[in-house]
């Protein structure tokens, strides 16, 4: 009896393929079955996984300026104070500087025209983010209402743009003010000069 030596036993009791045929398919199967599980395993974690965290701390860092930007534009005539302790709590460096030196006069200013003014957020954004730097700039769309003693009260909308930056607390507003309304149209090169 002749056998031929695809028939021999390899050592151990098995059979060796001498076909390389199928040795190479048998190979690209274990190969695709290891890549679709890692792939599935890959989708999985990032379908189940929550924001990265530079998005986190990017919403965390507009939510701290939008409100601080309302905190800024909401004062009461009959709360003065602890309207300002909030400018206070919500600004740091030169603006909070400003604000500690100015209390007085604002005090004065708000009880003599008997105002109240409140502001709502429209829309915020951050244009620009360094974490590492802990500074952050934003422009924020706010509606503002003043509402005097007698009479009926105002609306109005701004656009305003402030820089924040990070301390112990958190992040405070450092700087803040009106964004001109020609500021866009300018820019853009499109706008016309008359004449």
């Amino acid at each position: 009896m002749d056998e031929t030596p695809a028939q021999v036993p390899a050592a151990g009791g098995r059979r060796r393929l001498s076909d390389p045929l199928l040795a190479t398919a048998l190979v690209l199967v274990v190969v695709a079955a290891a890549f679709a599980g890692w792939a599935g395993w890959s989708w999985y974690s990032a379908a189940h996984a929550g924001p990265p965290a530079s998005a986190q701390l990017r919403d965390q860092v507009l939510q701290a300026g939008e409100q601080a930007v309302q905190n800024f534009n909401t004062l009461d005539y009959r709360k003065v104070a602890q309207g300002l302790n909030l400018w206070e709590q919500s600004s740091t460096g030169t603006l909070h500087d400003e604000i500690a030196a100015g209390r007085a006069q604002f005090t004065r200013q708000v009880q003599q025209t008997k105002t109240v003014t409140t502001a709502r957020i429209l829309d915020g954004a951050l244009t620009s983010l360094n974490a590492r730097a802990g500074t952050a700039s934003l422009i924020v769309a706010v509606q503002i209402t003043v509402t005097p003693a007698s009479g009926s009260p105002v609306t109005k909308q701004s656009r305003l743009a402030g820089r924040l930056t990070r301390v112990r607390g958190g992040w405070k507003l450092s700087a803040l003010g009106q964004v001109p309304v020609g500021a866009a149209a300018n820019g853009s090169g499109t706008g016309s000069t008359g004449g």
